[in-house]
């Protein structure tokens, strides 16, 4: 197909045989990582085509031969590839599957990836900012979403829901393909963005599909609801569950099962939740020339670097220290 036919023609980012420039180009515009070319003989033909808006973007990529991709965790973002031809293998933690034309991959930004791309692979992926996205989810739910969201990896592109983002997804393809589009204003642009997110939490099933769909969650009991308040009242201090369930009149055991039941988690994990959103607020506030990401962990029960610096990414996509520098 001539260049000038391809999805997002007029957005060429660049073109080449060179492995290396393919990989620091494509690493620029989502993230590092390994790239192989699995057949020896093989000659790369790589092409990216992109059109990044606020908090999405729409891309067109194509190794123009079998090549193996392995980003690790994509950590900060989202993606949805969607093969136009052929194959991949994508692994993403525990999941796999075979993508193509009618099986989109949509790879969560905390588990591992590794794919490897048939040739005659090219593939629309539409990116979505993890933090964007997360925070749509809140203003949809109406309250803070405290755990990452997790979506199935496979997106089967023959549903009516699927379609209708599909349908989404072409309008903004469309629009960034013709001159003065209506993805060329930013006011218009945040309606797309908004509405596309909307209907990929809606579409794609995840962790939070029950509450989007109307499922009614159960009212928290009163012991569990005091014990919410208990742990954002007192977070800096060195809190048990033994000392929780005696201060709501319950025992250990019910209290646990209380919160299994009725908020998915437990009581330490609440708390660990709590503290890592009391340390986010403190760093965006605190001046790095004078504040340390240690002292501020440590006020909130942080004391091992490592599993608190792996817990606050996994939380919120990015490094506590980067929290601290923005």
């Amino acid at each position: 197909m001539p260049s000038k036919e391809l999805p997002l023609a007029n957005h060429q980012q660049f073109h080449t045989a060179d492995i290396w420039e393919a990989r620091a180009e494509v690493g620029r515009a989502f993230c590092p990582h390994e790239l192989r070319i699995t057949q020896r003989s093989a000659m790369l033909d790589a092409r990216l085509h992109g059109a990044p808006f606020d908090r999405t973007g729409l891309y067109y990529l194509d190794y123009g031969t079998e090549v193996r991709i392995t980003p690790g965790d994509l950590e900060s973002f989202f993606l949805v590839q969607i093969p136009l031809a052929g194959y991949a293998e994508i692994t993403c933690g525990r999941e796999e599957i075979i993508s193509s034309p009618e099986l989109a991959s949509v790879p969560s930004p905390t588990g591992k990836l590794d794919m490897r791309w048939g040739g005659g692979n090219p593939q629309l992926i539409v990116w979505f900012d993890r933090s964007s996205l997360e925070s749509h989810l809140g203003s949809l739910l109406g309250r803070t979403v405290r755990r990452p969201i997790l979506f199935s990896l496979g997106m089967n592109l023959t549903t009516p829901d699927s379609r209708s983002w599909l349908n989404i997804v072409d309008l903004m393809r469309r629009e960034a393909e013709g001159p003065g589009g209506m993805t060329s204003q930013p006011i218009v642009t945040k309606q797309l963005e908004s509405l596309l997110m909307t209907q990929l939490l809606m579409a794609q099933p995840n962790n939070y599909s029950p509450a989007l769909h109307g499922e009614q969650p159960r009212v928290a009991p009163p012991a569990v609801r005091r014990a919410m308040e208990i742990i954002e009242g007192h977070a800096a201090e060195p809190l048990t569950v033994a000392e929780i369930a005696e201060c709501v009149g319950v025992g250990v055991r019910a209290l646990q099962e209380g919160f299994r039941r009725h908020l998915d988690t437990t009581p330490i994990a609440y708390l660990r939740e709590v503290r890592l959103d009391r340390v986010r607020k403190e760093l965006l506030a605190s001046d790095p020339g004078t504040t340390t990401v240690t002292t501020v962990a440590s006020r909130w029960g942080f004391f091992h670097p490592g599993r608190f610096s792996l817990a606050y990414r996994q939380q919120f996509g990015e490094s506590p220290s980067e929290t601290l520098r923005s």
